[in-house]
C-alpha cells in the first residue's frame, strides 16, 4: 500500500475501532512510506535525549521530548515546542518507544487544533518479549526501517 489516501483512511479507521479522539493509528511501514513519500508529514518523536543517544534515531524525525530523563519528568514546554515546530494543518505523526506517550502527545496534538494528529502504534521499540527485551516482536527497528545512532 502506498496511497497516501488509503494509509490515511486505513489509520482513520484503526482510530474510529479503538474509539480515539485524534486522527488515527499508523503502523511504522505505513508511517515509513508517508514521510518516505514527502507528502508533507511530519514524524515527531517524543522519546527522551537519552532514548536517542542509547537506542537510536529515525532521520527523518522531528524531537520534542515528551519527559525528560532522569525520572521521565514531563516537558512542560511540549505544547509551545509542538506549536512552534508543526504547522496545525499538516499530517503529524508521534512516535515513541511502545505507543504509549505517543498516544498521550496524538490526544494533547488534537486538543491543540491539530486535525490530523496519528500515533505510530508499536513505537521505535515495540513491545517486550517475555525476557523483557525489546526490537525483537514488533516496533520500527524490528520492520527494518531506517535508523541511526
Amino acid at each position: 500500500m502506498s496511497n497516501l489516501d488509503d494509509i490515511l483512511s486505513n489509520g482513520n479507521t484503526r482510530g474510529k475501532q479503538s474509539s480515539l479522539s485524534y486522527a488515527g493509528a499508523l503502523t511504522p511501514q505505513e508511517t515509513y512510506t508517508l514521510i518516505d513519500q514527502g507528502n508533507g508529514v511530519v514524524l515527531v518523536d517524543v522519546r527522551s535525549r537519552a532514548e536517542l543517544e542509547l537506542v537510536g534515531r529515525v532521520p527523518l524525525a522531528k524531537h520534542i521530548e515528551w519527559a525528560s530523563y532522569p525520572g521521565m519528568v514531563p516537558n512542560p514546554d511540549f505544547a509551545a515546542q509542538l506549536q512552534t515546530q508543526v504547522d496545525k494543518n499538516s499530517t503529524v505523526i508521534f512516535m515513541c518507544r511502545t505507543g504509549g506517550r505517543s498516544h498521550n502527545a496524538a490526544l494533547l496534538a488534537q486538543q491543540l487544533g491539530y486535525g490530523n494528529a496519528y500515533n505510530m502504534l508499536e513505537g521505535f521499540e515495540g513491545e517486550a518479549n517475555e525476557f523483557k527485551q525489546r526490537t525483537l516482536i514488533n516496533g520500527w527497528k524490528h520492520a527494518g526501517l531506517p535508523w541511526n545512532n
